[in-house]
């Protein structure tokens, strides 16, 4: 299992404790450091099952420069998205956990942790 995370967000933080306190085995990627490529992000989003919009932090600085709220959302717009993903990604929410299953969330949430938890000891 992987997590990606900023150091500096609380909900990463809180979701490292509560893996540690679970004693999970985890390796941590400092995705604004270690910046995933397109090809990867169109991994994690299959995994997800979510399109690039929805993992988008729309409001950050960056993102209203792009106007990316304005930005189509469908099939042909897909590519921009992970495009800018990769090339800005502070854009990308967190933190995402990667499960062993092959499956990948969101865990903005205990419950999203305590369920990728779940998922690797299946």
């Amino acid at each position: 299992m992987e997590i990606w995370i900023n150091p500096a967000c609380s909900k990463c933080r809180s979701a490292i404790s509560l893996l540690d306190a679970e004693g999970a085995d985890y390796t941590v990627r400092r995705y604004l450091e270690d910046v995933p490529g397109e090809d990867e992000i169109r991994a994690v989003l299959d995994r997800l099952g979510l399109e690039p919009w929805d993992i988008t932090r729309t409001q950050e600085a960056v993102a209203k420069e792009l106007g990316l709220k304005e930005w189509a959302r469908d099939e042909t717009s897909r590519d921009r998205w992970i495009t800018a993903l990769a090339e800005h990604p502070k854009l990308i929410q967190r933190p995402i956990i990667t499960a062993d299953d092959g499956t990948a969330l969101v865990a903005r949430t205990d419950e999203a942790v305590q369920e990728a938890l779940a998922r690797n000891e299946s």
